[in-house]
């Protein structure tokens, strides 16, 4: 390993938990097995993708209470719950109770934004507010402030047989510091760090600035300290990456066909930047435990950072999943550094 890599602390994985229209039973059931075989191969955390109004988890802290109730380890967490469709003081509350039930597990990643196709959707989602709606970082903020304990109401106290408080109920210690920021851009990195968040990075960033030449590691690294830069803890302020990272060595010669014909298709978006936003994205990673460790040692923002949130391929079956996990946990985790969890 090279002397400024740093060894891998958190091994975790990332899941879109598809589904069937005419079976969704069987996919979020696939979805918590997959979380329970996490936890018995030693991953420190599994975290759910947020898909709304398509066939993915569109209910992840749901999913995160039920895995909770399965697993006694293992934390949980979401990558990334899109603000513009929730109500912060209402998601607060529910963040807090999963939390307790969990035993203090849970790690929430947001983000900020208008949704998706929010022109279609605006009469489903806001139809008296859309136009008023503010999707800034001050949704964020508002999050913070309730999972934080701080007042939510001017009122509190007994009214009749009942007892009121003027914070959100349960307030769940901890759960503040455990709140993650999903940020591919410099200005997402510093607001995260200025307010005391984690900062969640994945396989897309924006090219932006006057150096759009650099490539997407370095994009990425100048991101990761950017936000350590503003935040308090400095250079403990915890980052974690989610590359797509597909191991191979226990893989059928079917399966590794499968996951680099995935991999080809996607290669092409890798090559510059894409669309109105300039975002660029991480080629996908698949072959051996080895090679994976060769090049994850040789990428630039790897190496200021010792937790990850290798994401899942969409659209590979169940027995995919389990391949990929089991070899990320008893190959390529130790080829990283890094110790299974107990």
């Amino acid at each position: 390993m090279p002397p400024t890599s740093r060894p891998l602390r958190k091994l975790g994985f990332l899941t879109i938990g598809l589904f069937d229209e005419a079976d969704p039973r069987r996919g979020h059931e696939s979805t918590l097995e997959i979380i329970e075989l996490g936890e018995r191969l030693g991953f420190d955390s599994a975290w759910l993708r947020h898909r709304h109004l398509q066939y993915g988890i569109s209910s992840p802290v749901a999913v995160m209470a039920a895995a909770s109730q399965r697993t006694s380890r293992i934390e949980l967490g979401t990558a990334v719950i899109p603000l513009g469709w929730e109500n912060p003081l209402r998601l607060a509350e529910d963040l807090a109770t999963v939390d307790i039930l969990s035993g203090g597990r849970i790690n929430p990643g947001v983000s900020v934004g208008p949704p998706m196709h929010f022109d279609q959707l605006k009469e489903a989602l806001y139809p008296d507010t859309a136009d008023v709606e503010d999707f800034s970082y001050e949704r964020v903020r508002r999050l913070l402030d309730f999972v934080r304990g701080e007042p939510a109401t001017d009122f509190s106290g007994v009214e009749g047989f009942e007892v009121f408080s003027d914070r959100v109920q349960p307030h769940s210690p901890g759960l503040g510091r455990r709140l993650w920021y999903g940020g591919g851009s410099a200005s997402s990195a510093k607001w995260a760090g200025e307010h005391g968040m984690n900062l969640l990075t994945s396989s897309v960033v924006k090219a932006e600035g006057p150096d759009e030449s650099r490539d997407f590691a370095e994009i990425q690294l100048s991101h990761i300290r950017t936000f350590r830069a503003h935040h308090p803890d400095g250079e403990a302020a915890r980052v974690s990456q989610g590359l797509v990272v597909i191991p191979t060595d226990s893989a059928s010669p079917e399966q590794r066909a499968k996951y680099e014909e995935f991999a080809r298709k996607r290669t092409p978006r890798t090559t510059s930047p894409q669309g109105p936003a300039r975002l660029m994205f991480a080629p996908d990673i698949v072959g051996t435990s080895e090679e994976i460790a060769e090049l994850l040692h040789a990428h630039a923002a790897f190496r200021e950072i010792d937790e990850v949130a290798f994401a899942l391929p969409f659209t590979f079956e169940h027995e995919d999943y389990v391949q990929i996990l089991t070899d990320m946990a008893t190959k390529l985790g130790p080829a990283l550094g890094w110790k299974p969890a107990v």
